[in-house]
């Protein structure tokens, strides 16, 4: 097995540790990324690819935890936490408890707000630069409801979301139709967003890592991490099946997969896997317009040049690789419910993954107490594809020293040291 020197490693090839790569490769770094599998393998391969800064506020929020205790036994709800014996994440769960209240909703929605603003410029822009052909388009996102007790809930999202530099408008039931023909009959209102995007993800990541590497990466994939070495608050050496790697620094940026590396390096990350589905199909005749939200149902519909897809959905269920139809249907059934053309016929893919869920829904981005030369960029959520230009650019300042500290407090791992009133 051959050694060998590097500037920086990165630990994962999804879109986070790709955007990572982009900018200090940018800024002069010498860059291995050590995938696992293949680039975008995980997560950012078959979510619904929206760009999101209306999604600022956290899951989190007062009231969610006496809907997920109802939704327990309905195994097609939004957010399904089945039943089962899992220590690690009822302890997550207290955690997620403890955010679950104003004061901690607020702070998270202005943390959220900065990194999803910052980001879909950035990423507005690298896309331009590298012209990464991924379908994507600035067209909006809009809140769909079918029920008139929308209001009570979200009817204050426009003036909430305002002083975060978040644009949205409400619309009644009529003009919501007229907006987006491709509805049935029967919507209530929306909340429309015109800053959000979209854009066919898996194209993303495989474009951005053919720009990697023609920037001069080395992008190794199907080199996952067997063994870590730490020496006096360093990390000194990572080792792949074929190369003992000799890093300066080190980004770990495995997604869910984090607090297993953590913990052996150290330190604890409270991140659960909380399962997404999809499944994508060939475009209908009567297409959205616009990137949905069918928001009872907390299902998004996004529709590309050549493709239209159905997802979301929470599962808190560890790392069970299985398809559950049961959540399959919940997909179907919603968009038969809102459109006029759903996916007709076999779905080109079905597909679920792992996002990394914090228990106050903030990533973590910063060093983590007692390493000298590694960096966490994990813990995004649902968000990690809104999320990834910032989350590198931020990556790259702190290798750079550039990274203001009031911006990395509310990101900082060591958050997460347990204390009274604090999770």
């Amino acid at each position: 097995m051959q050694t060998r020197a590097c500037d920086v490693a990165i630990i994962g090839g999804g879109i986070i540790g790709l955007a990572c790569a982009w900018y200090l490769r940018a800024a002069g770094r010498d860059v291995v990324v050590l995938e696992r599998e293949q680039p975008g393998a995980g997560a950012s391969h078959g979510n619904c690819g929206t760009i999101t800064p209306s999604h600022a506020p956290p899951l989190p929020e007062p009231g969610v935890l006496g809907r997920a205790l109802k939704w327990m036994l309905q195994p097609d709800a939004p957010l399904y936490i089945p039943p089962r014996f899992d220590p690690a994440l009822w302890a997550w769960l207290l955690r997620f408890a403890a955010h679950c209240n104003r004061a901690d909703h607020a702070h998270a929605t202005r943390v959220r707000a900065q990194l999803l603003n910052d980001s879909s410029a950035a990423l507005e822009a690298l896309i331009a630069e590298t012209g990464i052909d991924c379908a994507f388009e600035r067209r909006g996102l809009l809140y769909v409801f079918r029920q008139p007790t929308w209001r009570e809930r979200f009817g204050d999202l426009p003036e909430t979301l305002a002083p975060l530099g978040i644009r949205a408008e409400a619309w009644d039931g009529r003009r919501t139709e007229e907006e987006e023909p491709a509805l049935r009959a029967g919507v209530s209102g929306g909340i429309w967003f015109p800053d959000d995007a979209h854009l066919r993800p898996e194209r993303l990541v495989a474009g951005l890592a053919r720009a990697v590497r023609a920037a001069g990466v080395e992008l190794r994939a199907g080199a996952p991490v067997t063994d870590l070495a730490v020496r006096d608050g360093r990390i000194e050496t990572v080792v792949t099946p074929d190369a003992r790697w000799q890093p300066r620094e080190v980004v770990l940026a495995i997604g869910a997969w984090s607090p297993r590396l953590a913990r052996r390096l150290g330190f604890r990350l409270p991140i659960q896997p909380g399962k997404g589905y999809s499944m994508t199909f060939d475009r209908p005749g009567l297409a959205p317009r616009r990137a949905l939200v069918l928001k009872e149902s907390s299902v998004c519909v996004t529709t590309w040049p050549d493709g239209f897809r159905l997802g979301s959905t929470m599962e808190f269920s560890g790392f069970d690789s299985r398809l559950n139809p049961v959540r399959l249907a919940a997909l179907r059934r919603a968009a038969e419910t809102h459109l006029r053309e759903p996916g007709a016929g076999e779905p080109q893919e079905a597909w679920s993954g792992w996002r990394p869920m914090t228990p106050d829904d903030i990533p973590v981005i910063g060093r983590p107490p007692g390493l000298q030369n590694a960096v966490v960029a994990t813990g995004h959520g649902m968000l990690g594809m809104s999320m990834s230009a910032a989350t590198g650019l931020l990556v790259r300042d702190i290798l750079l020293g550039e990274a203001p500290a009031s911006r990395l407090a509310p990101l900082a791992p060591g958050r997460f040291t347990w204390a009274a009133g604090k999770g």
